[in-house]
């Protein structure tokens, strides 16, 4: 496993798609981070209420040889923190704190989601995306303001690209694409069973498509032809919260840069846009 990986960061992109045994492996070692790297398999298997058996499996699950490069690893992440004065709470009683915690949490997203980018498999993505006729965002809830924005910013550089809000207007677009057309998916736990449909449809016709997941091994990313793994750590700030935008929006982002520095005529065409947009922006 790349050394840049986390842990906990693994843990989190990839909480969802867990069984009910491996939820419990990966909740106590969020819970005991420190008494984890001091275990054996037998123990972690034993405080998590699993087996030796799936504490072995989960270990493999998360990308890592076994429990000891696991624990290594977590180690390597524990001294990292210890340097700093950053924890995980979260509270209006001590809000000085509470901003640190988060910052270095988000801090810590953006990191993991950039380690776990593959350059081969992002220029990839660029080319197809400059090749498009269209390019759909389709997303489902809370993303749904990713996929606008990534529309705003691909127009801006030239790039036709549409989504909306209604998911049943969003399949019935993406059901008239053909093979010259790109799907953009954006979904942190990839499991949206109305967004499976929509590109199970899709896919039909010929569509690529590329997705954006915390899990590289949820449902929509393994009906891509392209994947992006985002990294999250909500858990940690949050035990019923587990929804982060900032990962998403940053890959987005990425790509924004990243086109506009190879399409032709890019940076004129962003220029006419806000040209078109100045009187709005002016201060009478």
């Amino acid at each position: 496993m790349d050394e840049a990986k986390s842990v906990i960061g693994v843990i989190c992109s990839s909480y969802d798609s867990f069984f009910d045994s491996e939820k419990k492996i990966a909740n106590c070692i969020m819970e005991r981070r420190r008494e984890v790297v001091d275990m054996t398999v037998a123990e972690l298997a034993q405080a998590s209420g699993a087996s030796d058996a799936s504490v072995s499996r989960f270990c493999r699950r998360c990308g890592f040889k076994g429990f000891h490069q696991l624990k290594m690893t977590l180690a390597g992440e524990l001294a990292e923190e210890s340097r700093g004065t950053v924890g995980n709470d979260i509270s209006r009683r001590d809000i000085g704190q509470s901003l640190q915690n988060i910052l270095a949490n988000k801090t810590e997203e953006l990191k993991q989601t950039v380690a776990m980018m593959e350059p081969e498999n992002l220029d990839r993505i660029l080319d197809v995306i400059q090749k498009a006729g269209t390019v759909q965002f389709v997303a489902v809830g809370n993303t749904i303001p990713v996929a606008m924005d990534a529309v705003f910013k691909f127009n801006q550089l030239g790039i036709p690209a549409v989504t909306g809000t209604i998911l049943e207007t969003q399949t019935a677009y993406a059901f008239n694409l053909g093979k010259k057309d790109v799907i953009i998916a954006i979904s942190n736990s990839g499991v949206s069973r109305r967004l499976i449909r929509l590109l199970e449809g899709a896919s039909g016709n010929g569509v690529t498509i590329i997705s954006i997941t915390n899990s590289p091994d949820s449902p929509v990313a393994k009906l891509s032809n392209y994947h992006i793994t985002t990294a999250t750590r909500e858990k940690l700030l949050r035990e019923d919260f587990l929804f982060s935008r900032v990962p998403a929006t940053m890959v987005i982002e990425i790509l924004y840069l990243l086109l506009s520095v190879s399409i032709r005529g890019a940076t004129e065409s962003v220029r006419r846009h806000e040209t078109a947009i100045m009187e709005d922006k002016q201060i009478r």
